[in-house]
């Protein structure tokens, strides 16, 4: 009878326990915040998402981060110390370790420590500047195991709307990769002491502090700009960037590495454009009157009259240049800008309107700025 009972009463046990556990099956599957969730598969990325980390991958190690520093001296223990100074980016040029930044980023400096995205530093010297440009050249002492230089590309066949990258170290974080468009071509800006920058491009590629002499690249990988400056009253990226076209640079920064400075060629002319303006307007015309002709210079060996003033205090109006090898000229920096195109030396024919009249073209040897 007892073992009857205790066999009963384990079923009824053994039921019990069962019903339990399907009653309390539900909360215990439905509570599963503390789990993992399943991943799901991603599947191939798309083209374009490729091709952009093709791109950051090929020239991030290229890409430098730029600090100079000031030496200063403690007066009671007379130790000297460095302290950073200012910071920027910068990219390898060459084989030869020199590095193209922004002469805004080492103004006034000797030498810099130079960051590589492996977290090496190296130390560096300014071999060269150009203010005018906004364009500096540095030089690693040690170009053991240094990054291979960037592949360059050319800015004369930019086009508004094309895809363009900028890969630099904003607010002195590590490498960083922005993208956008190219928003409009031969921009100017005033670069402050120097004067006018012009012929540059504008891009929406958010530009920050740090990324100033970094690379604007296009969609292969080329280098088609070097960062400059951002617009923005605040001093962060308001999607109005701009950087200097690479052919500009690749005509300036070799010239740094060979003379340490850069020689404008010049045809030794004084101009003022609001003087400009009145007299074409006067003679319905465009070009740029020379008010001066410096003696010994291009201008002068080739016959180009300056204004003058004659006896009777009439005014002689000088030469008025119209173009450069064919090349219109409207504007003292438009001037400026068509002679920065040659090499010292070079043979240019300027073509003018003489005493408000008479065309003509004239061929001289453009010398350099003394």
């Amino acid at each position: 009878m007892n073992d009857k009972v205790s066999v009963k009463s384990l079923i009824w046990f053994g039921l019990g326990a069962l019903l339990l556990v399907l009653l309390a099956q539900p909360l215990w599957q439905g509570n599963d915040e503390g789990k993992p969730r399943t991943i799901a598969a991603r599947g191939d990325l798309a083209a374009d998402e490729q091709a952009t980390i093709d791109i950051f991958n090929q020239n991030s190690p290229s890409v430098v981060y730029i600090t100079t520093v000031d030496q200063v001296l403690n007066i009671w223990t007379r130790d000297v110390s460095e302290i950073p100074s200012g910071t920027g980016t910068g990219f390898v040029w060459d084989e030869s370790g020199h590095i193209v930044t922004n002469n805004h980023v080492i103004e006034g400096k000797k030498t810099a420590k130079v960051r590589l995205s492996d977290q090496r530093v190296f130390d560096a010297v300014v071999v060269g500047a150009s203010a005018e440009h906004d364009l500096a050249v540095l030089k690693l002492q040690n170009t053991a195991d240094a990054p291979p230089p960037v592949t360059i590309g050319t800015s004369a066949d930019l086009q508004v709307g094309q895809k363009v990258f900028a890969i630099g170290n904003p607010f002195g974080l590590d490498h960083s990769l922005t993208s956008g468009i190219i928003s409009a071509l031969g921009r100017s800006i005033d670069s402050g002491e120097e004067g006018s920058m012009s012929g540059l491009i504008q891009t929406d590629t958010a530009i920050n502090p740090g990324n100033s002499g970094g690379p604007l690249l296009d969609s292969a990988g080329r280098v088609i700009g070097v960062n400059v400056a951002i617009y923005s009253p605040s001093g962060a990226s308001a999607g109005i960037g701009f950087a200097i076209p690479v052919d500009v640079v690749n005509r300036v920064v070799p010239r740094l590495v060979k003379d340490g400075r850069y020689t404008r060629p010049v045809l030794g002319i004084t101009l003022d454009d609001s003087v400009s303006r009145a007299i074409n307007q006067k003679l319905d015309t465009q070009g740029v009157l020379v008010l001066e002709v410096a003696p010994g210079t291009p201008a002068a060996v080739a016959g180009i009259r300056g204004t003058q003033v004659d006896a009777r205090g009439e005014l002689l109006l000088g030469d008025i240049i119209q173009a450069i090898d064919g090349k219109p000229v409207t504007s003292a920096d438009e001037l400026t800008m068509l002679l920065d195109q040659y090499a010292p030396r070079s043979n240019v024919v300027v073509s003018l309107l003489r005493d408000g009249k008479t065309r003509q073209d004239v061929t001289l040897v453009l010398d350099v700025m003394r």
